[in-house]
């Protein structure tokens, strides 16, 4: 979610000096690859579950509490590291009654345990902690904390963090490669206020000075930026939807000053978005923990099973629409979107974030699928065409592994356009949508690479696709159509960073029709209409592709 904004920036010329988020990446730091390398010391354990316990203090913006980490060792080991930023403070990490020595590098924890954990075997420790987390100054496209108030001059705190990192406000292995396969999220918070978080509410306990917890318990793997909390005065009500999997329990959570718009405007959306995204990519994932859409002091996040929201209760993104056609002004981009993320960065999840593709592109074609869904083929056509304007080919989609860093924004509208593109190639719809729910059952609640992706779309595909997926991920332009038209003869070849590039396309032999071509990097030709000439030759704009047009 957190480089739409940028891209939303460039597009209706709101002034992008935050741009520069996605510049070219600069040098990686010590920082950046112990954040980002799985070294011995975090691949030695594999988290099995966590016990997220702390209480807010809202106006001293600080947090204390703990994390309980229960792990299966995968080797051998004595030492290991956890995360978490180094302006919050490590009060004690406890094993078995004792605290254990630790020393901290950036970030980074590095924990010392009394003689080795063995291999296979399960254990567990605790770590305490206090202090002032981080505050966004533009989440969720910075992260960290949020402080806000309400219309009534009420708290409206949560946090955002993909990207930064979970561990800006909670001790955790921050890594996406390792999900958490359960997890009890304990927060405390005035009991004047109320608080919501993953999964599913178990009960709520009165504490001490006037503060309640919230235990929500989440009872599938979830990955670690997803874990939340919104706090404020909020108005509750239910619904559920009979979906592929039975009954899906649907909570709505909007402020008390805003539930009385936010009520027609989100319920316009919810069940037909389900229904859509359930017939495309497969059954909800998260049936067990269900669907919460909750309202946020922030524009939006993929939340796993408590979406937040923060669109204003507006058409569109904020009112507008990315695509340019009006087709995406006919629903809530946050709502539909967001959820979408669901399926495509919570069920799968890609290891490394270099490959947030994976999230981003096939989410950004859920807004196309859903709009053929509500309008037709021909108006998803337009949208995702559309997309295309906002594509800048800075630099490639894929980043650098292993540093925690992240590609192009270009991630959404390029990475949409290569699956439409696919979906072009493969030239059969039921084939095309069975392939996106092989994909959700195949690699449901997983981690997932983009070689595992691709190896799967090919495979089941039946189709050769190696070098598209290399030029539109691994190279920043895309590739180019090369032409001239003499005495009724087109030749054409590829101009590509992909050696052996050797995609079809669908271009104008005669006036009105588009033709499938086969061009390589090598020149070809091919007989054409003689209506077609240099000035009016074309190709089927579904295809992201440019055009260089030779004399």
């Amino acid at each position: 979610m957190k480089k739409l904004f940028i891209l939303f920036a460039l597009a209706f010329s709101i002034p992008a000096a935050q741009a520069q988020m996605l510049g070219k990446n600069q040098m990686n730091s010590r920082a950046d690859s112990l954040r980002g390398t799985l070294t011995p010391l975090r691949t030695c354990y594999d988290i099995n579950y966590y016990h997220l316990d702390v209480k807010i203090d809202i106006d001293q913006k600080s947090i204390v509490g703990c994390n309980e980490f229960v792990f299966t060792a995968t080797q051998d080991f004595t030492k290991l590291q956890f995360d978490l930023f180094d302006n919050l403070k490590v009060e004690k990490v406890v094993y078995k009654g004792a605290d254990l020595p630790f020393t901290r590098a950036n970030n980074a924890v590095f924990v010392t345990f009394p003689k080795a954990i063995k291999r296979g075997s399960k254990d567990k420790f605790t770590v305490f902690y206090s202090g002032n987390p981080l505050v966004a100054k533009t989440p969720p496209w910075d992260g960290g904390f949020i402080f806000k108030k309400d219309a009534a001059g009420n708290p409206f705190v949560s946090v955002a963090c993909q990207g930064l990192g979970a561990s800006v406000w909670w001790p955790n292995k921050d890594h996406q490669s390792d999900e958490v396969d359960s997890m009890l999220i304990s927060i405390t918070v005035p009991k004047t206020l109320q608080e919501i978080s993953n999964g599913r509410l178990r009960n709520t306990v009165d504490k001490p000075d006037g503060y309640k917890q919230y235990n929500w318990f989440v009872a599938n793997p979830i990955n670690n930026y997803d874990v939340t909390f919104y706090i404020g005065k909020y108005a509750h009500w239910q619904d559920s939807y009979n979906g592929e999997n039975g009954k899906l329990s649907i909570d709505y959570w909007a402020l008390q000053t805003d539930s009385a718009k936010a009520r027609p405007h989100w319920e316009a959306d919810v069940k037909p978005m389900l229904k859509c995204f359930e017939y495309w990519f497969g059954p909800y994932p998260w049936y067990k923990d269900g669907y919460k859409l909750v309202q946020a002091p922030h524009l939006g996040m993929e939340h796993q099973s408590a979406v937040a929201y923060g669109n204003q209760f507006k058409p569109g993104y904020l009112g507008k629409d990315l695509s340019g056609t009006g087709h995406g002004l006919k629903w809530d981009f946050i709502t539909i979107h967001e959820s979408g993320h669901e399926w495509f960065g919570n069920s799968i999840t890609a290891k490394d974030i270099a490959d947030m593709w994976i999230h981003e592109g096939f989410t950004n074609y859920s807004e196309v699928l859903f709009t053929e869904c509500t309008e037709g083929k021909a108006a998803a056509d337009e949208y995702v065409i559309g997309l295309q304007q906002i594509i800048r080919n800075d630099v490639p989609v894929i980043g650098p592994y292993g540093v925690n860093k992240e590609g192009s924004g270009d991630m959404y509208p390029k990475g949409a356009n290569l699956v439409n593109i696919i979906r072009q190639l493969i030239n059969n719809d039921e084939k095309f949508r069975q392939i996106l729910r092989g994909l959700g059952k195949t690699f449901y609640h997983k981690t997932v690479t983009t070689a595992e992706i691709e190896n799967y779309i090919t495979k089941q595909s039946g189709l050769k696709l190696d070098k598209v997926f290399d030029q539109y991920l691994r190279y920043s332009k895309p590739p180019v159509l090369e032409y001239k038209i003499n005495n009724g003869i087109l030749s054409y070849r590829w101009l590509t960073d992909a050696k052996g590039f050797d995609m079809p396309v669908r271009v104008t032999l005669k006036t009105g029709a588009y033709t499938l071509i086969k061009p390589t990097n090598d020149w070809k030709t091919i007989a054409v209409d003689a209506s077609i000439n240099a000035d009016n030759f074309k190709h089927d704009p579904l295809f992201y592709i440019l055009t260089k047009r030779l004399q």
